[in-house]
């Protein structure tokens, strides 16, 4: 699930400087809908539901964007991309953004000619085995057979684990988060490794997801968010800003019950009126309508609630806040003023 620092970069930075040029929201704007890279399949973060409809906390954040910029949450074109496919994709334009679990690092914001905008999930690392294994930690795995997305950070990440512990592994390369798990469960490898949120993701669809074990360790920093190429800074406050705003919502306690209200008169909170655009111009700043943050917020409301909606603790993602709970309540998630 995370993100490949294999793809050539010259090549990917030389497709950039070439597109970055142009004003992704111009063209956003011209074709009426937002091309939005996600995951091939993840279920809680991205996936289409029965109906065919993309579904998830990454797949909000697009949908916010679109309705901030084109008034309409459902002008959205979601691109399945892999760990492998998707930098080419957001380098060459054929996605406006990226919202895919991918980890914020120095190689691909330097080298690879990428901005991330901000973190919308802070994660690490995990491992996933069978219960039946008696594992009990990740210095017991000496010797496994591990299911890796290849192309990613998690397989450097691996690497570098087993070798600080003075443990051989064997590896089985995956490409899609779907290959993975039918591996997993069939038994091809014993061990699967990737973000801890999209392990727990992944054993919420098993049939027995109590089978299986997430082991205790986690052995990385995997700040995940949106991106957007370098070299269009108009584009990329719009999406930085429309993610702040909905991180932001939920500490100022604007939520889709009360948004429609406080949207239509201004409050005794600056920081919210700004927020709504009942005072001031940032809307205007942003090239938006003033209303702009009110479209992001009313498609699915704050971000505690796009939150607790896909893959909180009461879903079967069962994810608890831990550091993506607000700063004010001991996480790491805190907007920049609106101001």
């Amino acid at each position: 699930m995370k993100k490949s620092v294999f793809l050539g970069a010259l090549t990917v930075a030389g497709v950039a400087a070439g597109v970055a040029s142009a004003a992704t929201v111009d063209d956003v704007k011209a074709r009426g809908t937002l091309n939005c890279g996600v995951a091939t399949g993840v279920p809680g973060f991205a996936a289409p539901d029965a109906n065919g409809e993309w579904q998830g906390f990454d797949v909000a954040v697009c949908r916010a964007v679109a309705a901030a910029v084109l008034g309409d949450p459902t002008a959205v074109e979601f691109v399945p991309t892999t760990g492998k496919t998707r930098f080419t994709a957001l380098a060459s334009g054929e996605i406006d953004m990226l919202a895919r679990n991918t980890t914020w690092t120095f190689s691909r914001d330097v080298d690879l000619k990428f901005t991330f905008v901000g973190v919308n999930y802070y994660d690490g690392q995990g491992f996933m085995i069978p219960k039946e294994l008696g594992v009990t930690s990740a210095k017991e795995l000496d010797g496994a057979t591990v299911c890796i997305q290849t192309g990613t950070t998690t397989e450097l990440n691996l690497a570098d684990y087993f070798r600080v512990n003075n443990m051989s592994y064997e590896p089985v390369p995956i490409e899609t988060n779907a290959e993975a798990q039918q591996q997993y469960l069939a038994g091809a490898c014993d061990v699967y490794t990737t973000d801890a949120s999209g392990l727990a993701a992944t054993r919420a669809t098993f049939e027995t997801p109590t089978d299986h074990v997430i082991l205790p360790e986690i052995i990385s920093k995997e700040p995940l968010g949106p991106l957007v190429r370098h070299g269009d800074d108009e584009w990329g406050d719009i999406v930085r800003w429309t993610l702040n705003a909905l991180i932001a919502a939920e500490e100022y306690g604007v939520t889709s019950a009360n948004l429609s209200d406080m949207a239509s008169a201004a409050t005794d909170n600056p920081e919210i009126n700004r927020l709504l655009g009942t005072e001031g111009n940032l809307g205007e700043m942003l090239g938006l309508d003033a209303d702009w943050a009110v479209n992001a917020l009313g498609v699915a409301g704050n971000y505690g609630e796009i939150f607790e909606k896909n893959i909180g603790e009461s879903t079967p993602i069962g994810l608890a806040r831990g550091l993506n709970a607000q700063w004010t309540n001991g996480g790491l998630l805190y907007a920049p003023p609106f101001r």
